[in-house]
């Protein structure tokens, strides 16, 4: 069996990712939602490992020591962090991950792991991420201004990542995701340790 992907996707604020990643996912019953953990209260509605896996934060800085994410972050005084432990065991299934997280997080995730597939979803053009933005309702002029320039500046990081999606719109993204998987589930690489352990000598059990 082949292990799982591990699909670490990012990008900007208004560019849609998570449009894409809900859309692949509702398509797909054979990949699984990373779940983060958290030291904050679970809020009405949320479910302990559907939503995130809440912790203590002594139990969660014991978590750190013991190197037991593939990235954390402390947010308003909470920590968050994707745990390894369950995205190993999903993988060893054969099972694909998403995980769907910051550019920061994506970045410290590249130092723990050698096998996430880092994809960096992007607006059609600056001028369409603006109307996004405005168009969510939400944004006085000084923080769409304060989010604005912080998209621009994450955009930056998209040669960090493997590859780039362009987001005209959400059907063409979402196929595009899907050529990335399959393409990257026919890498050679990942043939099958069976086929590649086969022996020139091992030939003659063909013919008994």
């Amino acid at each position: 069996m082949n292990r799982g992907l591990l699909l670490v996707i990012s990008g900007p604020s208004g560019a849609g990712k998570g449009s894409v990643c809900d859309v692949y996912k509702k398509k797909h019953d054979d990949i699984w939602n990373s779940v983060s953990m958290t030291t904050r209260s679970p809020r009405e509605g949320e479910v302990e490992g559907v939503s995130y896996f809440f912790s203590s934060i002594p139990e969660f800085k014991k978590k750190i020591e013991n190197n037991e994410f593939l990235e954390y972050a402390e947010v308003y005084g909470n920590f968050y962090g994707t745990p390894k432990a369950e995205v190993e065991k999903k993988l060893a299934q054969g099972i694909d991950v998403i995980l769907e997280i910051d550019i920061q997080g994506a970045l410290n995730v590249q130092e723990n792991t050698n096998e996430g597939i880092f994809i960096f979803i992007l607006p059609p053009s600056m001028n369409e991420l603006k109307k996004r933005i405005i168009g969510r309702g939400s944004e006085t002029p000084e923080s769409l201004l304060t989010r604005f320039t912080s998209a621009y500046n994450e955009i930056n990081y998209v040669s960090k990542y493997n590859y780039a999606i362009t987001n005209h719109t959400i059907e063409k993204a979402y196929c595009d995701l899907r050529s990335i998987v399959i393409a990257e589930k026919c890498r050679v690489t990942r043939v099958t340790n069976e086929i590649l352990s086969l022996k020139e000598e091992d030939l003659n059990e063909f013919f008994d």
